[in-house]
């Protein structure tokens, strides 16, 4: 498998790509090629033309959750792919994977809406879409985890906003947040978008779906801004105890965090234009 970062918080020196806070990775999988989250913004296309990616020949689009730092960059990819097919070119029509509750309504304090801008009626006229709350394998190797479950008791404790439930809304503790796992010679690689479950609770359940103890890397956010000293501690033990060959923390790790980790982890740079290689299992 081949990761390719397009979109992060961060870039590189010398790598004349832009950045913004948000996430879109491109994968090249077992023959499928596959779009991770959108960002925020369009900005994903623009790298990835830099890049010499073309995303008109995606096969696969999965969303980690619903919020606008990873879903809003689908207007531009509908407009991208719709331009592409007035003026001729061939357009391929993936299919959309994510958890169910990403079609559900979120609001943060006067903010009307934070989640995906699109219905699910909307959707279907561009993706084909597979709602699940439970793992689906998209390759040989590769598995869109589902649901999280939630074991341990110091991460994914807090919310953020509102969620649509019915007529109502209730606080939201962003159950539609899921990763991907993907069966490599050296163990799993663990993609996560911001890891709201818990980067934790995701790489245990990862464990335990795909049916391998190793963990060949952990990439993407963690959800660790300003984490309570006994969660950074014990989320570090945790990472600790699996062992990863390699872990690349970005998006929202913020840099104690990273600090931390970096004393007794394998850290590396994560970044816009980062292009990583895993053997195939």
């Amino acid at each position: 498998m081949q990761l390719t970062v397009l979109v992060d918080n961060n870039t590189f020196i010398d790598k004349y790509y832009r950045g913004e806070p948000a996430v879109s990775y491109f994968l090249e999988a077992d023959g499928q090629r596959v779009l991770f989250d959108l960002g925020y913004s369009g900005l994903f296309i623009e790298n990835a033309r830099k890049m010499g990616i073309d995303l008109l020949d995606v096969d696969l689009v999965v969303l980690s959750h619903g919020h606008l730092d990873h879903t809003w960059g689908i207007l531009s990819f509908i407009r991208m792919s719709t331009e592409a097919a007035f003026e001729g070119r061939t357009v391929k029509r993936p299919r959309l994977v994510a958890h169910p509750d990403v079609l559900r309504r979120k609001r943060h304090r006067d903010i009307p809406e934070i989640g995906l801008p699109l219905t699910e009626d909307s959707l279907a006229g561009y993706f084909d879409l597979r709602l699940s709350r439970e793992p689906v394998r998209l390759t040989e190797r590769l598995t869109f985890l589902g649901e999280i479950e939630r074991r341990n008791a110091f991460e994914a404790q807090e919310t953020i906003g509102t969620v649509a439930e019915g007529a109502t809304e209730r606080e939201d503790d962003l159950r539609d947040d899921t990763a991907l796992a993907y069966g490599s010679g050296e163990g799993l690689v663990v993609i996560t978008g911001c890891a709201h479950a818990g980067i934790c609770n995701v790489v245990e359940y990862a464990r335990r779906t795909c049916g391998e103890r190793r963990i060949a890397d952990i990439v993407g956010g963690f959800h660790l801004l300003a984490p309570s000293r006994e969660r950074l501690e014990a989320t570090i033990r945790y990472l600790e105890s699996v062992a990863p060959r390699r872990v690349h923390a970005g998006h929202c790790t913020d840099l104690k965090s990273r600090t931390e980790m970096a004393r007794s982890l394998p850290l590396e740079e994560l970044g816009v234009g980062l292009r990583l290689e895993y053997p195939g299992g």
